[in-house]
């Protein structure tokens, strides 16, 4: 997978995918699938924002049965089962324990019946055919044995747990990347770091769009026949930008941070409620994520980060309502913010704002041919709306109705049968690296692509802090992955910052391999490294 910065600027091609989150990511695979010429670009790295700022969650959407949205928990707990089978190394099962502390029976009763109903609508997920990859039904603990399964649930007035199931991703940013790599290996034409400036029309049609790469600078024209919009919270920025005014397809933007602490359960997820909303406690990696707020953003996107107010309010959220927490400003090993672009409703809340997509064909309302936009949605459903999006896709270039696959097809490194089995074979070929978990977890079948590397320059097993990541990966990730810079090497080719700031060393490395690759002088390397420091600084914080 490289930048074909040639063949982008010669090629009139079927499709234009503008943004490459996991909406633009899943767009660009399907189409390329169905075997659409297909051209995706995105200004900065791939899934470098929202797709990688989340809860890093697969999941049904439990609290939007409240809302009565059964038919958009039924299609996500259906696209949660196909995550995990076609990529069963990055889309794994989490339990969640549901602590009820007070509220009576009528609190429990509530509970139970939506927990009912969500196991009911998920009567779909026990057809796998990796035992490991299925979810049970839910189940309720009384106080005793809650509290023997998970001794953080302690506080007054508890009554009991549920427990119940959903699914996480080892590391979405991954998970968005191979959805690129094989869109790649299906004939799309791919670039990062390729900023769309401005759509091309001509009488009131969109034939593509002006693109900058921010590597040389250089601009230059890409041509299409139909233009896809998937630009996540820019979307409606750039519309009104590209259309000569302010679109009248509104997004609101929602800010959800999350923070990285050491290990808080045994193994469990918590859902926590609050008296305004919920948050969770999520095992990953070794530590616990805490997550999301939820509050309206009015800022320029590129501007949303984590500030220290932030911390400090979100902490005492989470301690005045798990008590037994006690977290500390200390505790907090790393912190991110992403924005939820959601579909302007009305709600007027950010936190009950339907978590719907929109799709947009241009020539109803703008009167502008040859453009769709996609708003909205969420994570999970990414794969069925980029299904949704295709299907109109054909229809507007007029061409045959092509079946779409990617419920079925696997993605680059999901090629596993039995994930025990794999992660098995893995510890047994290659034990001497202490990190092979992680490994295996981010690479799945394409793991042995990425080791070789090791056997021809035994310094590429050189290990990078203490994540368990290798030189090697960000070998892999320039010459296949389309790696351009420090951080896209350090945040979403390895994990090495995704557990906070790895330290000067691991950083120098990291650098010091990357520019080998890439031919980078002493300066350009120093560069890279100053620049990298702004992500494990909270805003307004000096290096």
């Amino acid at each position: 997978m490289q930048r074909d910065l040639d063949r982008l600027s010669r090629e009139t091609f079927d499709l234009l995918v503008i943004g490459g989150g996991i909406t633009g990511a899943c767009i660009a695979r399907d189409a390329a699938l169905r075997g659409l010429s297909v051209a995706l670009v995105e200004k900065n790295d791939f899934a470098h924002a929202t797709s990688a700022h989340n809860s890093k969650l697969i999941h049904g959407g439990l609290r939007y049965l409240r809302n009565f949205e059964i038919s958009l928990v039924r299609e996500s707990l259906r696209e949660r089962r196909i995550w995990e089978r076609t990529a069963p190394h990055l889309v794994s099962p989490l339990p969640f324990l549901v602590p009820v502390y007070s509220g009576g029976w009528r609190t429990r009763a509530t509970l139970a019946a939506g927990l009912t109903l969500y196991d009911f609508l998920s009567f779909d997920r026990g057809w796998l055919d990796d035992p490991a990859q299925r979810l049970p039904g839910h189940r309720w603990f009384g106080a005793k044995d809650a509290l023997a399964r998970e001794p953080r649930l302690d506080g007054p007035g508890l009554q009991g747990a549920f427990l119940y199931y959903d699914a996480q991703m080892y590391a979405p940013e991954r998970l968005a990347i191979e959805c690129v790599l094989d869109a790649c290996l299906n004939g799309c034409a791919a670039a990062n770091h390729l900023e769309a400036e401005n759509l091309l029309q001509r009488a009131g049609r969109i034939e593509g769009a002006s693109v900058r790469d921010a590597m040389s600078g250089a601009r230059f024209d890409i041509r299409a026949k139909l233009t896809i919009l998937a630009a996540g919270p820019w979307a409606d920025i750039f519309l009104s930008k590209a259309l000569g005014g302010a679109s009248q397809h509104k997004l609101i933007r929602s800010k959800g941070i999350h923070l990285v602490v050491p290990a808080m359960t045994r193994g469990d997820a918590l859902t926590v409620a609050a008296q305004h909303g919920h948050f969770f406690v999520l095992p990953w990696r070794g530590c616990s994520i805490l997550g999301t707020t939820d509050t309206a953003f009015d800022g320029l996107p590129d501007a949303v980060g984590v500030t220290e107010a932030d911390i400090e309010q979100f902490l005492g959220f989470v301690n005045a309502h798990l008590p037994s927490a006690r977290l500390l400003r200390d505790h907090v090993r790393h912190f991110y913010a992403g924005l939820r672009p959601l579909v302007d409703d009305g709600a007027g809340d950010t936190y009950v704002a339907s978590r719907r997509a929109e799709l947009i064909d241009h020539r109803r309302g703008d009167g502008i041919d040859g453009l769709v936009s996609v708003i909205g949605g969420k994570w999970t459903t990414s794969r069925a709306l980029a299904e949704k999006t295709v299907d109109l896709a054909l229809g507007t270039l007029n061409l045959p109705a092509k079946d779409c696959s990617t419920a079925r097809a696997r993605l680059p490194g999901g090629h596993i049968q039995r994930i025990a089995a794999f992660m098995t074979d893995a510890r047994a070929k290659h034990g001497e690296l202490a990190g092979i978990d992680h490994l295996a977890r981010l690479y799945g079948s394409r793991l042995e692509q990425v080791l070789a590397l090791t056997m021809s320059q035994p310094d590429l097993a050189r290990r990078l802090g203490t994540t368990g990541d290798v030189s090697a990966q960000i070998v892999h990730g320039v010459r296949q992955e389309m790696a351009l810079t420090l951080e896209d090497a350090v945040m979403r080719r390895t994990g090495l910052g995704q557990l906070g700031d790895p330290g000067k060393k691991a950083l120098e490395t990291a650098a010091f391999v990357i520019a080998g690759e890439l031919g980078w002088s002493e300066t350009r390397k120093r560069a890279e490294i100053d620049s990298i420091g702004h992500i494990f600084r909270t805003v307004g914080t000096q290096a």
